[in-house]
């Protein structure tokens, strides 16, 4: 059986999306329930950004929290320092008008878990608590709505160091909605950073066959070579790393596993390489620093980056 679908914004007559669907029907239901999925998948991220255009025309006096939500969502695709910098004000802007609006509340600390990522500015004690508190309040708020969920749970992972309970929370946005392709891949993330690469890989792949063309595409790559890199399958994470930098040459965490992975394979010389387009963004790095930030991961695979940063040349302090 083909099944055709088109998604038509009937304001104004755009095409927004078309795709089509190929199936046995050999379990009718089996076959139904897949559409669904698939379809739900391949929409949203088409939708979200017809919704960030129609945001980015509405006149700034009339713009509500959703408008200065979906602004801010359009300067984080940027992926810049200064888009993410703009995001988080859009965001706080949000909050403004509606203290207890969720997505703007889980956004900012997913936009300082990039920042602090990226190494895009230091991020102030200050700044680390405000992201881990609106993050729970995100959670407390909207516990049925998977986008809000998996930003809130993907901050307290990474600034917080709450894996356990950011694993259950994804778990419970997932189980409500098994079509959140960016929730599958915060969840593979996890999996590959507490030393879980085969059920990583899996929750990655599901993400990528839920939102083939995806605007954070290259993070759902990173994920991969992260899952490869704790199963020590150098090659392929040097492979899929440079899979994301090919989609978003910026990501600086797909530039650190190909410094470990060469390393860890012997390639001194393309390790020491990486490692210097690392320093350019993030000069101040040292084993002890690294330590500290990564915190969030299982201690066998901090070690297998600290080992690996330490064979590429990265200083001790």
């Amino acid at each position: 059986m083909r099944i055709t679908g088109q998604l038509i914004d009937t304001t104004t007559g755009a095409h927004i999306w078309a795709d089509r669907f190929d199936g046995a029907l050999d379990d009718i239901f089996e076959l139904q329930d897949q559409v669904a999925a698939d379809v739900a998948g391949a929409i949203e991220p088409k939708l979200r950004q017809s919704e960030i255009e129609r945001a980015g025309r509405k006149p700034a006096a009339n713009l509500t929290a959703y408008d200065l939500y979906l602004r801010a969502l359009a300067q984080s695709h940027r992926f810049t320092k200064e888009g993410l910098a703009e995001a988080v004000v859009l965001a706080r802007q949000a909050l403004a008008i509606d203290p207890f609006y969720a997505p703007a509340a889980a956004f900012i600390g997913w936009c300082r878990g990039v920042q602090r990522v990226q190494a895009w500015g230091a991020l102030s004690d200050d700044d680390i608590d405000e992201a881990c508190r609106l993050a729970r309040q995100a959670l407390e708020a909207e516990r049925d709505d998977a986008e809000t969920t998996w930003q809130a749970a993907w901050t307290l992972n990474l600034l917080a160091g709450e894996a356990a309970m950011a694993a259950a929370a994804l778990d419970r946005a997932l189980a409500l909605n098994p079509s959140a392709a960016h929730a599958w891949s915060a969840r593979g993330q996890i999996h590959a950073l507490r030393n879980q690469p085969e059920a990583a890989m899996k929750a990655v792949e599901r993400a990528r066959r839920l939102s083939p063309y995806d605007p954070l595409a290259f993070v759902s790559a990173l994920n991969i070579a992260l899952a490869h890199f704790a199963a020590r399958r150098f090659e392929l994470a040097i492979e899929w790393a440079d899979r994301a930098l090919h989609d978003q040459p910026r990501i600086v965490a797909a530039i650190r596993v190909k410094v470990v992975a060469n390393a860890h394979l012997g390639r001194l010389d393309e390790a020491r390489l990486e490692l210097s387009r690392v320093l350019a963004i993030d000069p101040k790095l040292t084993i002890t620093g690294f330590r500290e930030r990564a915190h969030f991961l299982a201690p066998e695979v901090r070690e297998l980056f600290v080992t690996g940063l330490r064979l590429a040349g990265l200083p001790e302090e």
